[in-house]
């Protein structure tokens, strides 16, 4: 099947060109797109142990050009950098650039079978009917990655099944190691995910008990055996003991047993292991207003804090439920202070729109990433734990959930990309404005032509709040249909085992989780419980996350919450027609393919998009027996039924 190299497009790969067996072979052919791109300078490198070692520096002079790095990765992504500069600026500047996050890593939900779990672009390109292949995309692949600075890559699903639990054995290993060597050409670790029961599933032992020494055996012998055949294998992701999945809380163990076991047959050569925090009961009882799925990865780990050895990372999901529009961040990042952690945001569009909307992710992310925790005097941002200001030594890091498949374009949708090309940027440089990177990304995916640019960075840019005005209000999230998480559907998990509940009545809409409810705003410092446990300076955007509020409810924007409802999903129709219309105007400017497959999608959103309206505001008029002030056409019962109280 053919691709795209969307963002690298007009910077190819000479004609002919073999794929590099090494990293030093991928800087001589990268440095060879160079000189294509201008002739203007004679280029150069050198490997410089006076730079950190993925850090570099281009140094422009008088008709030459040095590429300093403190490793060739280093030299790689100086070599990239300047072939960003010359495509958006046709000129060079010197400038000196070394990564923020340690760890910079895709997480691929791809299954044996070839099907990709939340996959909205296709089908894998690494795996198909239980057979791993390297091949032309696979290369591609890395070397986009490089490009943005992404130094890390687990290959298949979380939730690991079937042909997927032999990965670490010989069945795969030699592909395996195919893959490890064209990853490490772009300076890319090779990631795994394990079955926790694969001392039971391949083994053949009774018992997955970390504590059991003959499973921990297992693990060191296979772990040891992996390293023979890939040497510089980066480690282990794990999901334990949460949807299904097997881990130690079977054996009455708890979690930092089952991820130390792991990582201690990880740590002697180097390899890290990577343990998600995603664990909680999904069997509640919808009844129990008590329980409170937020709370659950808190209570969970943060008794654990300091107990986890030192090669083991502890991956937490940017809020406390699902990648919720409106989550607040999790209180993990304020309360695991002894503990190394990394960032998990989702670029898989799972509840944004599944790639059919248009929803550039970035905004979101920076506002995670500059969130202040308050868990140190100094330095207490997001962006600075992930960015070990507190835990040096590089067990940190960002990882995102990516939908990459083997659609020509690879997102699926043309402007999907944006997220992923944006993750690169924003684990390197957490600085860049959205704007910034946007419209890096525009000028590399579609060229430089200023109507298009500015366009395409208006549509991302006003992409999120458009997608949050229209869905789910005040940060409530879950109004989608179950399973496939995608169009509206109210009740869709009210009373299901999930534990993800907006409790509307004909009087009220939300879940008080404050001190007096479920208690979920006391686990984050004092400071920002008594933030969130007051309607009056708890941002908007989380309103009804920690809140119970009456329709009549005035929110500080001056509105009653009914009114902000019913205005939100109006808007957000309207201003996404808008951009659309927007778009229109630059026809004949953008490829007609992309331009033909954009206009779908977005044919796609609009429907979409007007169904979440109508379904949302019909329902809450319904239920609430308030009408719009503004009379609008809402689906709802006869005029003489409702009520129009005044703000």
């Amino acid at each position: 099947m053919g691709y795209e190299p969307i963002w690298l497009k007009q910077a190819p790969l000479p004609a002919g060109a073999e794929h590099p067996a090494s990293i030093a072979e991928a800087v001589e052919l990268e440095l060879s797109v160079l000189r294509s791109l201008s002739e203007a300078f004679v280029w150069s490198y050198l490997v410089t142990e006076a730079l950190p070692e993925e850090g570099y520096e281009v140094l422009v002079g008088e008709g030459k050009a040095d590429i300093l790095g403190g490793s060739y990765a280093g030299v790689l992504y100086g070599i990239f950098d300047a072939e960003r500069q010359l495509l958006l600026t046709d000129t060079v500047v010197s400038v000196s650039e070394r990564p923020a996050s340690p760890l910079r890593m895709l997480n691929h939900w791809d299954n044996a079978d070839g099907s990709i779990e939340r996959g909205y672009s296709g089908l894998s390109f690494f795996f198909r009917d239980g057979v791993l292949s390297v091949n032309d995309r696979t290369f591609a692949y890395a070397r986009l990655c490089a490009s943005v600075g992404i130094n890390a890559s687990v290959i298949n699903n979380v939730n690991v099944f079937k042909d997927a639990t032999w990965l670490i054995t010989d069945r795969y290993l030699p592909v395996l190691r195919k893959l490890a060597e064209c990853f490490g050409a772009y300076g890319i670790k090779l990631y795994l995910c394990v079955n926790f029961a694969a001392s039971i599933e391949v083994g053949g032992l009774a018992s997955a008990d970390p504590l059991e020494p003959e499973v921990a055996e297992f693990w060191k012998k296979t772990v040891a055996h992996i390293y023979e055949v890939i040497p510089d294998f980066g480690g282990f992701l794990v999901k334990a003991d949460s949807e299904g999945r097997p881990g130690p809380y079977t054996y009455g163990r708890t979690q930092a047993d089952g991820a130390n076991m792991l990582a201690k047959a990880l740590a002697p050569f180097g390899g890290k292991l990577i343990w998600r925090c995603f664990v909680y009961n999904c069997s509640q009882d919808w009844r129990d207003v008590t329980t409170d799925r937020a709370c659950a990865a808190y209570d969970t780990f943060r008794p654990l804090d300091g107990a986890f050895d030192e090669n083991v990372i502890l991956q937490v999901k940017n809020g406390p439920v699902d990648f919720q529009v409106g989550e607040p961040v999790s209180p993990l990042f304020c309360g695991m202070k002894n503990t190394n952690l990394m960032l998990e945001v989702q670029a898989a569009q799972e509840y944004t729109g599944q790639q059919k909307h248009v929803c550039y992710l970035i905004p979101m992310w920076k506002d995670v990433l500059r969130f202040h925790t308050c868990a140190y005097e100094k330095a207490d941002r997001v962006s600075d734990i992930v960015c070990g200001a507190h835990r040096p030594g590089g067990n940190c890091g960002i990882a995102a959930v990516i939908n990459t498949g083997d659609d020509d374009n690879w997102t699926g949708a043309d402007l999907a990309a944006a997220n992923w090309y944006g993750f690169g940027r924003l684990c390197w440089k957490p600085q860049l404005s959205a704007e910034e990177i946007a419209s890096e990304w525009a000028g590399l995916t579609f060229g430089t032509d200023s109507a298009v640019r500015k366009i395409l960075v208006k549509v991302l840019l006003a992409s999120y709040g458009i997608y949050e005005k229209y869905t789910a209000p005040l940060g409530i999230g879950w109004m989608c249909n179950p399973n496939n998480h995608y169009g509206p559907n109210v009740d869709g998990y009210e009373y299901d085992r999930w534990g993800t509940y907006h409790r509307s009545s004909c009087k009220a809409i939300g879940v008080d989780r404050t001190g007096t409810g479920t208690g979920y705003s006391h686990q984050y410092p004092e400071a920002l419980a008594a933030k969130f446990d007051n309607p009056e300076t708890t941002p908007m955007a989380h309103m009804l996350f920690f809140h119970r509020l009456p329709y009549t409810y005035v929110l500080p924007n001056g509105k009653t919450v009914i009114q902000h409802i019913y205005d939100t999903h109006f808007e957000g129709v309207e201003e996404l027609m808008d951009l659309i219309e927007s778009v229109v105007t630059v026809q004949g400017l953008i490829p007609e393919k992309e331009y033909t497959r954009i206009m779908e999608r977005f044919a796609m959103q609009l429907a979409s998009a007007k169904e979440w309206r109508d379904r949302i505001n019909t329902y809450y008029c319904r239920m609430s027996g308030i009408g719009d002030a503004k009379h609008r056409k809402i689906y709802a019962v006869s005029e003489e039924d409702l009520t129009y109280p005044e703000a």
